[in-house]
């Protein structure tokens, strides 16, 4: 199939379907798309007469769908017959317009599955001296990142050897529009939790929706997100909302009270729109932060921020983990190994924080003498800060 997408077709309508018909029998399907990317971005996905079966944006331009393996970012299982549709997304069309191919093979026979190799195991930094709280502890993670199941470089297992050498706790992994991941989740054994994430991706806004809570259609509105997230007993984030060319512009009627308030673009942190922005956004917002990781050299590596939770004291309970940034629970720092700021009760713990400026909720301000100190708290978030205004560590 050949045509030309114009910049009219992406105004009309961003997101495309282009039938083909799967004969009974089929084993596989593999569809490959062709255009001159020097010139555009399309997106790639499929759907069949059952549903999602998958989606891999700009990263790919060919995906195989067979009974027992799928290309990542797509869902395996029988090729059922009937009428299928490759989803095009037209990201970036010049005003010249975009030529495109699209190809499209049934197999009789499945192609073999591609073989990876599992990387070696590491060794994992020491836990810090932090006191449980109540029977409750601190868990040191990461709220998004990505894997060869979108558009990240790394496999799932690699991709938990790393975090579980930076000394993180649990990592959510947060693929652009799929599930395809989540089957895998469970049979990863690093020493370190893997939370099912999906970072809802659309041209004006990204958000992630954490837990067990199956595919969130990106077509829809920002709210039937928040709603599929609350009704399967998930919970949803609004994603680096000052993020550039991502950043929120989306209209949704009830604020989530969740924010990925700290990503790895905040690169200046003397900055303070972030957290001008969480103000703004709900007076009650439970700050995380997300590496938005991909691959090395690019955004920052798992960790960085590190998101504290405090939560159950468990080693396998990932929803204990949600449950404790339900309750607002939470903390971020600069890294795992960073100055860190963590509410026990009705006071704070400093680490390693000699010299910073805590700042109160009510904009008063105290240096911190010595490496380990406990604080009065107040209700409201505090922060570490430079000398400079620039952030360190956040604490709900």
């Amino acid at each position: 199939m050949r045509g030309r997408w114009t910049l009219d077709d992406r105004l009309e309508r961003i997101l495309r379907e282009v039938p083909f018909e799967v004969p009974a029998g089929t084993a596989a399907v593999t569809v490959r798309l062709a255009y001159d990317r020097t010139q555009g971005v399309i997106d790639l996905g499929c759907g069949s007469p059952d549903g999602f079966r998958g989606w891999s944006g700009g990263a790919r331009d060919e995906y195989t769908i067979a009974r027992d393996w799928a290309t990542p970012g797509y869902l395996p299982g029988e090729p059922e017959a009937g009428t299928w549709h490759v989803w095009l997304r037209l990201h970036r069309v010049p005003p010249q317009g975009l030529d495109y191919t699209l190809d499209v093979t049934t197999h009789a026979t499945a192609p073999p599955e591609p073989v990876t190799q599992e990387p070696p195991h590491g060794e994992r930094p020491p836990r810090r001296d932090i006191p449980d709280v109540d029977g409750l502890r601190w868990y040191a993670g990461d709220f998004h990142a990505h894997t060869v199941h979108s558009d990240g470089s790394l496999t799932i297992a690699e991709l938990a050897e790393l975090a579980r050498g930076r000394g993180l706790d649990f990592l959510a992994v947060t693929d652009h529009n799929t599930v395809s991941h989540h089957p895998w989740l469970s049979k990863i054994d690093r020493d370190v939790m893997l939370l099912p994430g999906q970072e809802v991706t659309t041209d004006r806004g990204h958000a992630n929706v954490f837990g067990d809570v199956g595919w969130v259609d990106f077509r829809q509105p920002a709210d039937a997100w928040a709603e599929h997230a609350e009704r399967a007993g998930g919970l949803m984030s609004v994603n680096h909302p000052l993020g550039g060319d991502c950043a929120w512009l989306l209209p949704i009627t009830r604020r989530p009270r969740v924010a990925e308030v700290w990503s790895s673009g905040w690169w200046d942190r003397r900055w303070g729109a972030p957290l001008a922005w969480a103000d703004a956004w709900r007076d009650d917002v439970i700050a995380i932060g997300g590496s938005d990781f991909h691959r090395h050299g690019s955004d920052g590596l798992p960790g960085t921020p590190t998101t504290w939770v405090l939560a159950e004291n468990t080693a396998e309970n990932t929803g204990a983990v949600l449950d404790g940034v339900r309750a607002g629970r939470t903390a971020v720092s600069t890294g795992p190994d960073g100055p860190l700021l963590l509410r026990l009760g009705g006071e704070l713990l400093a680490l390693d924080a000699d010299g910073l400026v805590l700042v109160r909720p009510d904009g008063t301000r105290q240096v911190v003498r010595g490496d380990r100190v406990l604080l009065p708290a107040v209700e409201g978030p505090h922060r570490l800060e430079t000398h400079e205004n620039e952030v360190i560590a956040l604490c709900a």
